[in-house]
């Protein structure tokens, strides 16, 4: 099983417009393959049941649920709080959320790592001090695994400055959650985050450094660790400046094989 990657939402059924399930099956129809189940205060036995609609959801598309906490609740993919449990649990995909470096080299056998906030978010205010995209991307560098950029995470220039940092995803809460329209939302975030990669992509093969990309943008930044990741072409594993690769872009109705900032966070 992969890491997560592209746009992966977050569940909050307290704020999801016409439901939960709705709201994640029209997410999907808009190019979404991967959900986190948070709703950690419901009994056991509730967010079971929901656990089993959401795989149904997006087995129809190849989509994958994690499940924040430690227990899959009959799946095997989880996303752990930083706090712990060490070591993680053997599962078949295991993230972990993170907010500095000392949590990013606390990681042993996870797959993955959320890093937030990077921005200021209407779901947990006052959370932070928020990275930003420099933060984000000096974090992503002291990072052993794939890392998913959360927290007020919006627009499609958000999501293109999360990929320029380096991130092999986004994770989105309210911006789906609350959508009038998920689908359309989901469509707009998962095509930015296509292009934003597409165009990292181009400018390796034509020799383009990230520094040489950021002067063209009218942004200077100091190096601090070499290269900016770069994707890999299908089946290839390049090395990234964090030790891993980005994945390559996927169209809207494909899949790869397979934090947040809300009370019942997988923190």
């Amino acid at each position: 099983m992969t890491a997560p990657s592209g746009v992966v939402v977050l569940t909050d059924r307290l704020v999801a417009r016409g439901g939960l399930d709705r709201v994640v099956a029209a997410a999907a129809a808009g190019g979404v393959r991967w959900v986190v189940l948070r709703e950690k205060d419901l009994p056991r036995a509730e967010r079971a049941a929901l656990a089993t609609d959401l795989r149904a959801i997006l087995a129809d598309v190849g989509g994958t649920l994690v499940v924040a906490g430690p227990d899959p609740l009959g799946g095997d993919a989880v996303h752990l709080p930083a706090a712990g449990p060490y070591p993680p649990p053997p599962h078949q995909l295991v993230g972990r959320s993170c907010h500095n470096q000392t949590e990013l080299t606390r990681l042993t056998t996870e797959h993955y790592a959320t890093v937030s906030p990077v921005h200021p978010t209407r779901t947990k205010p006052g959370y932070g001090p928020p990275l930003g995209p420099d933060g984000l991307q000096r974090l992503v560098e002291v990072s052993n695994v794939p890392v998913l950029a959360l927290g007020g995470i919006e627009t499609p220039d958000q999501v293109t400055a999360c990929v320029q940092a380096g991130a092999a995803g986004v994770a989105v809460l309210g911006a789906l959650m609350r959508s009038p329209d998920p689908t359309e939302t989901a469509t707009t975030l998962t095509r930015a985050f296509q292009e934003a990669v597409t165009a990292e992509l181009t400018q390796t093969r034509h020799g383009v450094t990230p520094e040489l990309a950021q002067a063209r943008r009218g942004v200077t930044r100091a190096s601090t660790s070499g290269l900016r990741p770069t994707v890999p072409t299908q089946g290839s594993s390049l090395t990234a400046r964090s030790g891993h690769g980005r994945p390559q872009p996927q169209a809207a109705t494909n899949h790869d094989p397979p934090h947040p900032q809300t009370r019942n966070s997988g923190k």
